[in-house]
């Protein structure tokens, strides 16, 4: 693939002009700071981010202190984000860093992208943003803006066509102002070359953009063909003691790895394991949540028991009504809790 020059110099110059400037992680060279960014934004907008960023920095300063937290501490941090492997991954570098690096990330990509959780094109960011280096970048965005702009076929996730992208990307770097070009990658795919409704009018690269000029930005990138998504279905029992609810840690692994969650099983056979005895029980309206590779859904059953101090297992916690649903529980769950609060109010 040939070189493009004018690609690079004309995104430079629309970054400093209409690009991005004000976002939290832009106003420092910090490799802890734009890390955290960096994992946070995988498959998550900058708008949902900035506040958990925020909550977790004021947490977790710096790596030495993330390192040193217990990993349900991190992870309840994470509650809402999603993709919850992030959060434990991130804990796990952290330590890396620390124990390997003596606290300091790497400024080389190469040795960036061998932490855990952090891939090829997210250590090309750091390397940028933070020590200058010249690497390219490759997210779900910046291959949005190549096949577009290039007329680059096939599905980007396909061997041969990723190949291509990477060799492309890496075609496209600049000799200088690295980090503005790289956060002009960011910010074109952001902001104009959405996924739906692109802004091609506005778009630096607008007049030699293949899939403008074909009229086929809904066609590129061309997507996945998607196989038929697998419904599963789990039963939940809210355990309730009318000012408490019961929850259990999840396995540090798995879905909703070390989140708390109620106890998952049929009703009967949790409460003969936790020795409890409902004084009433009923359902409530089932609850579907979509996953990335499968739907659940969720059936709930509500159980009023008689006050009681412990249940006789590790893992389980008593919380207060009032504030479970805050208590470092997923999506679904807290909808579910929000609905128990609100029947007992």
């Amino acid at each position: 693939m040939a070189n493009h020059p004018s690609f690079n110099e004309r995104l430079i110059a629309w970054q400093k002009i209409a690009g991005r400037h004000d976002l939290p992680w832009q106003q420092t060279r910090d490799p802890y700071r734009v890390w955290l960014s960096e994992i946070m934004l995988q498959q998550t907008q900058v708008a949902t981010v900035i506040p958990y960023y925020q909550r977790f920095l004021d947490s977790f300063p710096d790596v030495a202190s993330l390192a040193a937290a217990p990993i349900d501490r991190v992870i309840e941090h994470w509650a809402g984000l999603g993709y919850y492997a992030r959060a434990r991954n991130l804990h796990r570098c952290a330590q890396q860093v620390v124990a390997v690096y003596a606290g300091k990330f790497p400024d080389l990509p190469e040795q960036l992208a061998e932490l855990p959780g952090i891939g090829r094109s997210t250590a090309a960011a750091i390397a940028a943003f933070c020590f200058g280096k010249k690497a390219a970048i490759l997210d779900g965005n910046v291959k949005r803006v190549l096949c577009r702009q290039f007329g680059i076929e096939g599905f980007p996730g396909a061997t041969a066509v990723d190949r291509e992208l990477w060799r492309l990307a890496e075609s496209l770097l600049p000799d200088s102002d690295i980090a503005v070009y790289t956060q002009g990658l960011m910010d074109l795919g952001a902001t104009l070359c959405t996924r739906s409704r692109p802004r091609c009018d506005d778009c630096p690269m607008g007049s030699d953009c293949i899939a403008r000029r074909d009229g086929r930005q809904a066609e590129l990138p061309m997507a996945k063909p998607r196989p038929a998504v697998p419904e599963r279905s789990a039963s939940f029992v809210l355990i309730s003691d009318g000012a408490r609810l019961l929850l259990e840690r999840r396995p540090p692994s798995g879905l909703w790895g070390g989140l708390l969650v109620p106890p998952e099983g049929e009703t009967e056979a949790v409460l003969s394991r936790l020795g409890l005895q409902a004084l009433q029980q009923r359902p409530l309206p089932p609850l579907k949540h979509a996953f990335t590779h499968f739907r659940l859904t969720l059936q709930p059953v509500l159980c009023t028991v008689a006050p009681v101090q412990t249940t006789g297992e590790s893992g389980l916690e008593w919380i207060d009504l009032s504030r479970a649903a805050e208590a470092g529980v997923p999506t679904p769950i807290k909808k579910l809790i929000r609905q128990v609060a609100s029947a007992r109010g």
